[in-house]
Formats: structure tokens, C-alpha cells, sequence
């Protein structure tokens, strides 16, 4: 049995990932990243472009895929793959700022929301895996 906080999103052994508060955030952060890469050049930077919308999209894949575990290690899992696209995605913007196509204060702003999934994830992780 999962410990409290974690079997509220709970249904029939699978876990609803609407009810969890990175999942959401992590939606979220894939719609502002994909706007964000739409706005990219698109002549030199394709495959960038490509890979900051996959890691984005990764991330809450990875959530939704987790939700359907048969078991909190297996769900805990898929929440390490999360936390390691977030890592890819703040790389990647890191990059694209380096490359100077992603404006200063956006690529910040998004990065910093990164960081807040990647510490969302990390944190619902641990109770999993605790209760595995």
C-alpha cells in the first residue's frame, strides 16, 4: 500500500496522474517549452529544436506511463526517467541560449521551472520508492 499522499491518485492499483500536482506542472512546462521552440530559427537549428520538444514531452510521457505501473518500484521508474529528461531539457536550453536563439530571460524563466518539476519529481519519487 502506498503511503499517505501517494494512494489519494489511487484507482484499482493504477494511479491517476490528473491528480498529481507534477504531473500538471510538468504539462505545463511541455506546452511553454514547445511555444518556446516554435520561435527557434528554423534554418540550423532543427534537430535542437527536436530534441527541447522531446525532452519536454518526455517528461510528463514518462509521468502518465509510470501511473499505469503495476508497483510503486515501477512507478518510481518511470519517475527517474522524468527527472532525467528534465536534466536533458535544462541542458538543452542551456545550449540554446549559449547558441544566443533563446532569449536570455525566457530560457531562465523556463529553466528555473525545470528545476521546480525536477525537485516535484524527485520528492514524489522517494515516498514511492519508500513505500515499495
Amino acid at each position: 500500500m502506498l503511503r499517505p499522499g501517494i494512494e489519494s491518485f489511487c484507482i484499482c492499483g493504477m494511479q491517476d496522474y490528473r491528480k498529481l500536482r507534477v504531473w500538471r506542472k510538468a504539462h505545463e512546462l511541455a506546452l511553454a517549452v514547445r511555444r518556446t521552440a516554435n520561435r527557434l530559427p528554423r534554418t540550423g537549428y532543427a534537430s535542437l529544436r527536436k530534441q527541447i520538444t522531446t525532452s519536454a514531452e518526455s517528461i510528463p510521457f514518462n509521468i502518465v506511463e509510470g501511473c499505469g505501473a503495476s508497483s510503486p518500484k515501477e512507478l518510481g521508474r518511470f519517475l527517474d526517467i522524468s527527472i532525467k529528461s528534465t536534466m536533458e531539457l535544462e541542458y538543452q536550453l542551456k545550449l540554446a541560449l549559449d547558441y544566443g536563439v533563446l532569449d536570455e530571460a525566457e530560457g531562465k524563466a523556463l529553466s528555473g521551472e525545470v528545476v521546480d518539476t525536477r525537485r516535484m519529481l524527485c520528492g514524489l519519487r522517494a515516498k514511492v520508492l519508500a513505500s515499495a
